[in-house]
């Protein structure tokens, strides 16, 4: 049976533009620049440059009745069609809405967030080129004696050698691999003979099977001395014993002084136990982590400023403008080729002008959002001491600027900021609450803090157990139980008691 009857629905739908601004709030510094490149490369209409301010304005919408019986788009891509729907449908819009008498103004986003001018030093820090981890192994590869086939085969393998320098696939499975994907026909003792080949490459360790072979690589290609003979026995007849740190057993068995196993001991301390890293660490190690934020201590008082280094000023290209003009001129006389014409020229400039508008909004957004961090945590950012970190969770930034939790958090993940104290990732920030004895709210990396302080100074020959860390710390008035103790030691990737153990 049909039945008619009025329903009042409220829809809450995002825009273009909205869903443009949170992809931008989630791109930390580092990436803008090309975000911005992208842009300009599918948008001809959006160049680099200043414009009149008022070129930022956005189109006003047309059709808003039939704009609210629309369905709530479900996905980007429907949005993106609705995006692309709103436009055509402000083709009946006066052509001169999109032009201004001056075109040489700068735009509010220029003058509030660009802290410097042209004279200022400008320091850059060049990053250097350096190969590879395989390409490092092909080269040394093309330094032995190897006929073409053999080549090939060793090339397999080295393609088999993960990042952290092990083989972790087994040589029969390789064989397979060359068999039915080179057509290569090989045995298990020819890729041995080849790995063996592969394993007194640079750096020592690499080509490993496990950690055990690892560290034995290692330790054969060191000096002949009494100490690495003992390193070695210990590695490869108790590594069981070394890695769960049963040194008296060790002791016992082997027959060794204490000071013998010390020095030992402090052999293997020195090895890589991931090779591969050794190349991926000095790649890292010219990398520099650029702020999104800056915060200066100016005699006790705190400023904030926006890092703009990767954010070019926007404008809309004036050749897109000119053609709009010229196309919309005598609409009553255009043929059809032109009229299609206009509605992509006009679609280009609000793409443009939507796109500028999000980087100023998301400039604002970012700022008044850090702002609020600053000013919540301004003991910490005079001081940089941890312990006066304010339990601080998502939703109190929230509440004071008037924005979503999921828009804080975007604008917390990959954002840095830089102190006088050093650059910090945003998030690091953010903290759960706790108790302490007189009843005030300790912020719990203020805890972890004092933890990571209390194992340091431990004495390493009797590390402290858990249960009596949280003894300790009930004693400095924080009383946490021992599974928090346990939770916060894991976080700080710090062992248990027994693998921190040292002779």
């Amino acid at each position: 049976m049909l039945n008619q009857r009025l329903q009042l629905k409220l829809q809450q739908k995002l825009s273009p533009q909205q869903i443009q601004l949170m992809k931008l709030l989630q791109i930390p510094t580092m990436e803008l620049e090309q975000r911005i490149k992208e842009e300009m490369e599918i948008n001809p209409a959006l160049e680099e440059g200043e414009e009149n301010d008022d070129e930022l304005e956005t189109p006003e919408e047309t059709d808003e009745e039939l704009k609210d019986e629309e369905e709530t788009p479900e996905n980007e891509e429907e949005l993106e069609e609705e995006k692309q729907e709103e436009i055509k449908d402000n083709e009946d819009h006066d052509i001169d809405d999109y032009f201004d008498e001056d075109d040489d103004g700068i735009p509010d986003y220029k003058l509030s967030a660009n802290n410097t001018s042209p004279d200022d030093e400008r320091k850059e820090v060049p990053i250097v080129g350096t190969a590879g981890f395989q390409e490092a192994l092909i080269e040394q590869l093309g330094m032995r004696r190897l006929d073409e086939r053999q080549h090939n085969i060793a090339v397999h393998i080295l393609g088999n050698i993960d990042d952290d320098g092990y083989l972790r696939r087994e040589l029969t499975a390789m064989a397979d691999d060359l068999a039915f994907g080179q057509n290569i026909t090989t045995t298990e003792k020819e890729l041995d003979e080849l790995l063996h080949i592969i394993q007194q490459f640079d750096p020592p360790g690499v080509g490993a099977r496990d950690l055990r072979e690892c560290l034995l690589l290692q330790l054969k290609r060191r000096e002949h001395s009494i100490t690495n003979h003992t390193a070695i026995v210990i590695i490869d007849k108790m590594m069981d014993e070394f890695i769960k740190k049963h040194y008296d057993k060790i002791s016992k068995d082997l027959e060794l002084e204490p000071e013998d196993l010390k020095d030992a001991i402090g052999e293997i301390l020195k090895l890589n136990p991931r090779p591969g890293n050794t190349m991926a660490d000095n790649v890292k190690s010219v990398s520099n982590v650029v702020p999104d934020f800056i915060i200066t201590n100016n005699e006790g008082v705190l400023e904030l400023s926006l890092n703009q280094r990767n954010a070019p000023a926007l404008k809309v290209s004036k050749e897109y403008k000119e053609m709009l003009k010229e196309y919309g001129g005598n609409k009553k006389n255009h043929p059809k080729e032109m009229k299609d014409a206009t509605v992509f020229i006009k679609q280009k400039i609000d793409s443009a002008k939507w796109f500028i508008d999000a980087i100023l909004q998301r400039q604002q957004t970012l700022l008044v959002t850090m702002d609020s961090i600053m000013t919540f945590q301004t003991e910490y950012f005079l001081t940089g001491d941890e312990t006066k970190l304010k339990p601080m969770i998502l939703k109190d930034i929230s509440e004071i600027v008037g924005l979503d939790i999921s828009t804080i958090s975007r604008v917390s993940n990959s954002k840095y900021v830089q102190t006088q104290f050093g650059t910090f990732l945003i998030k690091s920030f953010f903290s759960e609450s706790l108790s302490n004895d007189e009843g005030e709210e300790v912020s719990s990396r203020e805890v972890k803090k004092i933890l990571s302080e209390t194992i340091a100074a431990e004495d390493k020959r009797k590390p402290v157990a858990d249960d009596k860390l949280a003894q300790i710390l009930k004693e400095k008035g924080y009383n946490i139980a021992r599974r928090t103790v346990a939770k916060y030691r894991e976080m700080l990737n710090i062992p248990v008691a027994r693998l921190r153990k040292e002779l």
